[in-house]
């Protein structure tokens, strides 16, 4: 589900568009390049990620390759419990425009907050 990046239009809040540039699969890995359009109405922006999934450690690392970002780095780590699945996200970020960052970084927890019950209500969709 959190590799499906063109579907995140129909679920995640601000995300405007999503396109996979190019995919490659492995036994133990997938690569992903794609871009993110966000924002809302007139105040959007695209940036490129390159989307690492390891199937060992069921883990997936997103960094940025281009776009409005200083640097992004995510980490989403899967783990089987009681038959359940436990979300362990972190998230490291810095907008190119200060006065964006500043903007940003004060309504951070708010927009995570959104994005993870979105993500969470499309699992139960999907998996229920």
């Amino acid at each position: 589900m959190v590799l499906d990046i063109e579907l995140y239009p129909q679920f995640v809040p601000w995300c405007l568009d999503g396109k996979i540039h190019k995919k490659n699969e492995t036994d133990d890995f997938i690569e992903i390049k794609a871009d993110l359009k966000v924002g809302k109405r007139f105040i959007n922006e695209t940036y490129s990620s390159l989307v690492l999934y390891s199937k060992k450690k069921d883990m997936i690392t997103v960094t940025n390759i281009g776009g409005p970002l200083k640097h992004l780095k995510n980490e989403w780590k899967f783990k089987e419990v009681n038959n359940n699945t436990e979300l362990d996200f972190s998230i490291d970020f810095e907008l190119q425009n200060n006065f964006l960052n500043i903007i940003m970084k004060n309504y951070f927890n708010f927009g995570l907050n959104k994005i993870t019950d979105a993500f969470e209500k499309r699992a139960i969709k999907i998996f229920k």
